[in-house]
């Protein structure tokens, strides 16, 4: 009999893809070019509009195109096998195992915080290879590892939230009713830019359609994950930014990465802090965990597709890509070990934006071709793929102008992945 993930397991891999590195460090890199807090808080609802449009989008998508492998499959039916392969190779390098080594590294660096004799790679390295070997075993394994940890995540935010507005000793003097001046900085190129740092912190709200084929009726059920997991996921980052500038003074979050143990040594001083930062640190092991399932879910569907790589698709006796997993651990734990933070943060931001961007456009063009009538039809269709195409599109072009050197380095993986595409070709 097949084993499945159940519609909660695959809503709480949702939320935990989500609600990882992004939300905890981005925000004092926002703070570098943006100082209005109306700005900050347009920067994070405009982020999750712009993901529940996309969200929307690929639930379309997934109920007319039923099988795992998110953007690959997607961009494989719609444009070209070319196109999905090249997908598949960024969700691989880039899309999955940036993001893992990002939220292992922050990991690394909270548990310093609590345990200074703890090195933050050690740490890192140690979570990322704890995971690929409890999920390269079964779905229950999995599942239950997924669920508990998630639950977890959602109850320490709420309760780290509630705690440290109730033990400040004086909120921050925050401004948070608009005015004239915001509006200027709200159409600055300096927000789009920042909106990449936002846009990766709410990556993830996509991560169901690369487990569709492991869920029961997946043309009904994932556009429900979706949505509910990206709705949940949009509160509880306003209610935790609201609470970052409400705590510590901008000077002291600008530029830094530890956002979380910066407010909570505000409110409860250092030792609360240290609790707070060993708190924060449990969080990030469901997000670690969660992608360590999804992404190889894409190596499994080229393992299946291209016989070159065949290897990638083989399964355990419990129906798990055990060989993928412990791929998809490898590549996250050499670019742990092979690039800075902001670098890999922003280059594997604006990567992921050009694959969800050809693929909500895809449904443009699926439409078009296929008049039939899926489980799930886009509400206010074309509506929300026109904002989440306009809004990542205008993004992409201000972070070309302003680091076009992160662009140019997505470009290269993109032509790798055409030139490998090429090879397996051939050689198949």
């Amino acid at each position: 009999m097949k084993e499945y993930f159940s519609t909660r397991t695959a809503t709480a891999i949702v939320i935990a893809n989500m609600i990882g590195t992004g939300v905890f460090t981005s925000l004092g890199f926002q703070l570098v070019n943006i100082q209005s807090y109306v700005g900050i808080m347009a920067l994070w609802l405009v982020g999750g509009i712009v993901a529940l449009c996309g969200a929307l989008s690929y639930a379309e998508l997934a109920s007319r195109l039923p099988r795992s492998g998110g953007e690959y499959n997607f961009l494989t039916q719609i444009y070209h096998p070319c196109a999905g392969f090249i997908s598949g190779w960024v969700s691989a390098t880039v899309g999955f195992a940036a993001p893992t080594a990002l939220a292992a590294m922050t990991f690394g660096t909270y548990l310093q915080a609590v345990v200074p004799g703890v090195p933050p790679m050690f740490s890192a390295s140690l979570l990322v290879i704890v995971s690929v070997m409890i999920h390269a075993t079964s779905h229950r394994n999995s599942g239950a590892l997924q669920s508990v940890f998630t639950l977890l995540k959602i109850g320490l935010i709420l309760g780290f939230a509630v705690a440290t507005l109730a033990y400040l000793p004086q909120w921050q003097a925050v401004r948070f009713t608009p005015q004239i001046s915001d509006v200027s900085t709200i159409f600055s190129s300096n927000f789009f830019v920042s909106l990449i740092y936002v846009s990766f912190a709410y990556s993830g709200w996509n991560v169901a359609t690369y487990l569709a084929g492991e869920v029961e009726q997946p043309q009904k059920q994932i556009p429900k994950v979706l949505g509910l997991g990206t709705v949940l996921v949009v509160a509880c980052y306003l209610i935790l930014n609201s609470v970052f500038l409400l705590s510590a003074p901008v000077e002291t979050m600008t530029g830094k990465l530890e956002i979380g143990v910066i407010a909570a040594n505000a409110a409860f001083g250092q030792l609360g802090g240290q609790i707070m930062g060993g708190m924060l640190a449990i969080l990030l092991v469901s997000t670690v965990s969660a992608m360590i399932i999804a992404a190889p879910r894409v190596l499994q569907m080229v393992g299946e597709d291209y016989p070159f790589f065949a290897w990638l698709a083989r399964r355990n006796r419990h129906n798990i890509p055990a060989v993928a997993v412990y791929t998809q651990g490898a590549i996250a734990l050499l670019i742990m070990w092979s690039a800075s933070f902001e670098s890999i943060l922003v280059f594997s931001g604006a990567t992921m934006a050009l694959n969800t961007l050809f693929s909500v456009i895809g449904l443009f063009i699926l439409r078009k071709r296929n008049n039939t009538v899926p489980a799930f039809k886009q509400p206010l269709y074309p509506l929300p793929a026109i904002i989440f195409t306009v809004i990542t599109s205008a993004t992409l072009v201000f972070l070309t102008l302003q680091r076009p050197l992160q662009l140019l380095v997505s470009g290269l993986i993109i032509v790798s992945g055409a030139v490998l595409y090429a090879f397996v070709k051939k050689r198949s």
